[in-house]
């Protein structure tokens, strides 16, 4: 038996892995330039990490223009590109100075950007205009658009055509179809203007549309935009690998529950492990019955309620030799994120994003 001397939930990033991703996204968009996603501290991995690492990038993408002047401060000088725009003309004139290139998806960004020109084009800085081609989120509608790009171009701006899939993880939606006819109607009608519309799953989907720019996200963290394609297949490697330790093991007879709400009862006696880790540390709590971790290459499911600093595993099966101090892995390679999250009837995104700052960060 190990001892265990101090609680230790920890977060594994990998510069490895994420290096890796990068590279294939090189590779499956070779003609294309790469802005990577980094918005939402690095979709939970640290922006700080994810700058040294993708430094090979030729972009970030975030949503803000609070997230940008973060990666300034950390001193990174690539271009920057702000998916959600600015909110106000201050933000425009910052954005102008700090270089970072703008969507504009409404009429008044528009007029920001016309009423001070000067600064943003002596940066030599592109707009992106965004449009609505039918995810009806931001955009402006395909007549707006027209209007915006003669005014922006009468004003000597230069322009990138953009839009946003709505179900790209679904290739064969019909919306998807709508939407790229509505994007190449606008980029004929524009005439040798740049464009950019692939996000992680639509680099996969359609290389015919990854024009001058893509824009991958979830699949640089090594996590699958699809429900139905792992990451593994994709050949994605898991930068981030959730972990703990087994602090405790119960002994329990047939018929006793486990947990809040007394939600699990055993069937046999059971060989039950205590793992350090719960939803104060960011890991789901409404997770469905299937959901497992794993302790040696073993996997271990899991029983009953995940509490705030808890949750409770099934070793009856496993090595009598898995004791107290053994490491447990709550995502990575095996399970997937992907996988904790069908569990608990999300996405991985949302697991990766909602991770607390109580586990220890350890970069390798």
């Amino acid at each position: 038996m190990n001892a265990i001397t101090k609680r230790q939930p920890r977060v594994e990033l990998s510069t490895s892995a994420l290096q890796h991703n990068l590279k294939c996204v090189r590779e499956l968009a070779p003609q294309s330039k790469t802005i990577c996603m980094v918005k939402a501290d690095a979709y939970g991995h640290g922006i700080e990490f994810a700058l040294n690492a993708l430094q090979d990038t030729d972009a970030f993408g975030v949503a803000c223009i609070e997230e940008a002047r973060q990666i300034r401060q950390l001193g990174c000088s690539q271009p920057i590109t702000l998916i959600e725009g600015v909110f106000n003309e201050a933000e425009w004139l910052e954005a102008s100075q700090q270089q970072f290139e703008c969507v504009v998806h409404q009429q008044q960004q528009v007029d920001w950007a016309l009423a001070h020109p000067q600064i943003y084009q002596q940066n030599n800085l592109k707009i992106w205009l965004k449009l609505n081609s039918g995810m009806n989120r931001l955009g402006l509608q395909p007549d707006e658009l027209l209007k915006a790009a003669h005014q922006l171009r009468a004003a000597g701006f230069e322009l990138v055509l953009t839009m946003h899939f709505a179900n790209a993880d679904v290739p064969d939606h019909p919306l998807n179809q709508q939407q790229i006819q509505t994007f190449l109607n606008l980029k004929q009608q524009l005439e040798s203007i740049e464009a950019s519309c692939c996000n992680s799953a639509a680099i996969f989907n359609w290389p015919e549309l990854h024009f001058d720019y893509v824009r991958p996200g979830i699949m640089l963290y090594g996590a699958s935009p699809y429900s139905d394609i792992s990451a593994a297949k994709l050949n994605l490697r898991p930068v981030m690998h959730l972990k703990s330790n087994l602090i405790a093991i119960q002994h329990v007879k047939a018929g006793q529950v486990i947990g809040y709400g007394s939600r699990f009862t055993t069937t046999r006696p059971t060989r039950l492990g205590i793992v350090a880790m719960g939803y104060g540390d960011g890991y789901p709590r409404a997770l469905t019955h299937g959901a497992y971790v794993s302790i040696h290459g073993h996997e271990a499911p899991l029983l009953g309620r995940v509490s705030m600093d808890l949750l409770a595993v099934d070793l009856t099966d496993l090595p009598s030799t898995i004791n107290i101090g053994n490491e447990v892995t709550l995502w990575g390679d095996n399970p997937s994120v992907d996988l904790i999250a069908q569990h608990n009837n999300t996405i991985g995104y949302e697991l990766l994003c909602r991770l607390t700052n109580r586990p220890k960060r350890i970069i390798f």
